[in-house]
Order: structure tokens, then sequence, then C-alpha cells
């Protein structure tokens, strides 16, 4: 049996559609001890894992202090209190392992450019 017929989750709305490539921030909620907190983690997302049923997750991957940091966050969990896309990325792959061997300028994403409209017919 799967987990997906075991469980019914409902997607997050406040979640918006991404794609690996694209530049994301993710505001999380953070318990520490009884007080709660919203921290943000923006990075590029690398990963995204097993589908859209309860299992599904992604991976946002930012650089500081010239190291790597990758966090893995739950796509259904509640403790997402929202996710934004800052930059949607132009990529070829679904994975984007081979980042975590670039640094700096060859480490960028091209931005996907939005399509250009019709030219008017007269």
């Amino acid at each position: 049996m799967e987990a997906s017929m075991l469980v019914r989750t409902e997607p997050n709305e406040k979640i918006e559609s991404f794609a690996a490539g694209d530049t994301v921030r993710v505001n999380f909620r953070i318990r520490e001890g009884d007080r709660e907190r919203i921290q943000a983690f923006q990075g590029v997302c690398i990963r995204l894992q097993n589908g859209v049923g309860p299992a599904a997750n992604f991976t946002v991957r930012r650089i500081t202090g010239g190291i790597g940091i990758e966090r893995i966050f739950p796509t259904h969990s509640p403790l997402i209190d929202s996710l934004e896309v800052v930059r949607r990325g132009s990529v070829r792959r679904a994975k984007l392992y081979y980042l975590r061997g670039l640094q700096g300028r060859a480490a960028r994403i091209k931005e996907k450019t939005p399509p250009r409209p019709a030219p008017k017919q007269t």
C-alpha cells in the first residue's frame, strides 16, 4: 500500500508552483523552546523529489561564506509559512547536483525570459 492512500494531504496554498533552477525564498517556522519564529531560507532549488504525494520534498541550496548549505523541505509540511519564487531559472536538467562542484560565477543560472508577445497584424 502506498503512503498517499493512507494519508490524505492537501496541497499547501501558500506555495507557488516552482521547478528546479528557480531561486526561492522559503519562510519556515522554527520552534525554540516555547517560542516560535519564522526564518527565511533563500537559495536555488536543485531538486524536486517524490512528485505530489505526502512524501514530496524539495532541496534548496545556498552559498554562505563560501560554504554550500543544502536544506530539504517537505512540500506538505505545515511548518512552511510561505514560499515565493524570486527568480525563474532556465535549466535543462531536473536535478542540479552539478552545482555542488561549482563556485562563484560558474554556479550562476540563466534567468528564464517570458515569451514575446505576438506581433500586431494590420
